[in-house]
């Protein structure tokens, strides 16, 4: 693991987006997006995307120098372009532009079309919770030129990881954040699994016959994603799709080479309301808190040393890392090593870094 300080990992990635042809504004937007996403120890969502963002750009599938801006609305609702720029800038607006509606209506429905890869959705839950606000995000349409997940019962991939979010706020305590894709694993993780030759766990993909298999490279080779919990996990999977691009109309908007193949007809579609819909806010929060305490004091089953609330682990991750420095994986080091060359570039800490490595 390579260790540094948020600000040194903010200053390597801004220097990185800003190389590739980011104006400031937006490299230091994504460049905070990915920073916290490692921060919480999401490292599959964090500055290991930055090649991926490089090579678009040069693509012509992301515009890195655009804004957002809001095409249609009403009182409640809004239609928001990120007009193909950088996702985490255009779903930071969103939500943003959500919040304020629901402050001033009680209640919000946003959607989020022409947007590159928007990062993780638990940041926008987590901005909504830091405002009094309960949210529900929900994302689709990445598989519908490269669909990369099975139906349940099926053999041939149609979907994809369709990832959904949602935050609750709490009183004294983190609030509940729930966020994850409806695969088993997200792809990023078949691609962190094979770069290291390790092997997933079982029930994770199928190979290009749909036999499940645990090997990552098997998926490259025309394997496909699972649904997660069965059916079950297949409805939300079905859900999302519809709330995410057909909710929003996506497809009206696809405009290649925007997008590439995977963002070209994605939509997001993020509501919003104010905690204190049926009841006091502080009521409200006192509820949270207790839920909480109630689930903390669970007497954890055999191989678990503690009953965790969604979240959780991604505070234990940010209390840690703020006071030791982020650790990231030593795959994704070198991988901006390369990138760093590539552009022309140092490690503009290089010379001041309290650089380590941990095994």
């Amino acid at each position: 693991m390579t260790v540094k300080s948020m600000d040194e990992w903010q200053q390597l990635s801004v220097k990185i987006l800003q190389a590739a042809g980011a104006n400031e504004s937006n490299a230091q937007s994504v460049a905070e997006a990915l920073v916290k996403a490692d921060l919480r120890g999401v490292h599959s969502h964090g500055l290991r995307q930055l090649s991926g963002y490089v090579k678009a750009i040069r693509n012509g599938e992301l515009m890195p120098t655009a804004y957002p801006e809001i095409r249609e609305e009403s009182p409640t609702t809004a239609l928001v372009s990120s007009n193909w720029t950088f996702g985490q800038v255009g779903a930071r607006f969103a939500i943003k532009v959500a919040i304020a509606k629901a402050n001033k209506h009680r209640v919000a429905v946003v959607s989020l079309v022409e947007a590159h890869h928007i990062g993780r959705l638990g940041e926008y839950a987590e901005m909504a919770a830091d405002q009094e606000m309960v949210s529900m995000i929900f994302s689709g349409g990445y598989g519908v030129e490269k669909p990369v997940a099975v139906p349940y019962g099926g053999r041939r991939p149609v979907l994809s990881t369709n990832p959904l979010a949602m935050g609750f706020p709490a009183g004294k305590g983190p609030p509940v954040i729930i966020d994850y894709a409806t695969t088993v694993v997200a792809g990023s993780k078949i691609t962190q699994a094979r770069d290291r030759k390790e092997f997933l766990p079982t029930d994770t993909i199928v190979d290009k016959d749909g036999n499940p298999t645990t090997n990552p490279s098997d998926f490259f080779e025309g394997g496909a994603l699972i649904p997660f919990g069965g059916h079950k996990g297949y409805a939300l999977m079905v859900a999302t799709e519809l709330w995410g691009r057909i909710l929003t109309g996506a497809d009206r908007f696809t405009k290649n080479p925007r997008g590439g193949m995977v963002y070209g007809h994605t939509g997001t579609t993020m509501i919003v309301f104010k905690n204190d819909l049926f009841q006091t806010l502080e009521a409200c929060q006192q509820q949270v808190d207790t839920l909480q305490k109630q689930l903390h004091a669970v007497p954890p089953a055999t191989g678990f040393e503690k009953v965790l609330v969604p979240g959780d682990l991604e505070d234990q991750a940010e209390r840690k890392q703020r006071r030791y420095g982020i650790a990231l994986p030593e795959d994704t080091w070198k991988g901006l090593v390369v990138l760093l060359t590539e552009l022309g570039l140092e490690d503009p800490c290089k010379n001041r870094t309290h650089e380590r490595r941990m095994q």
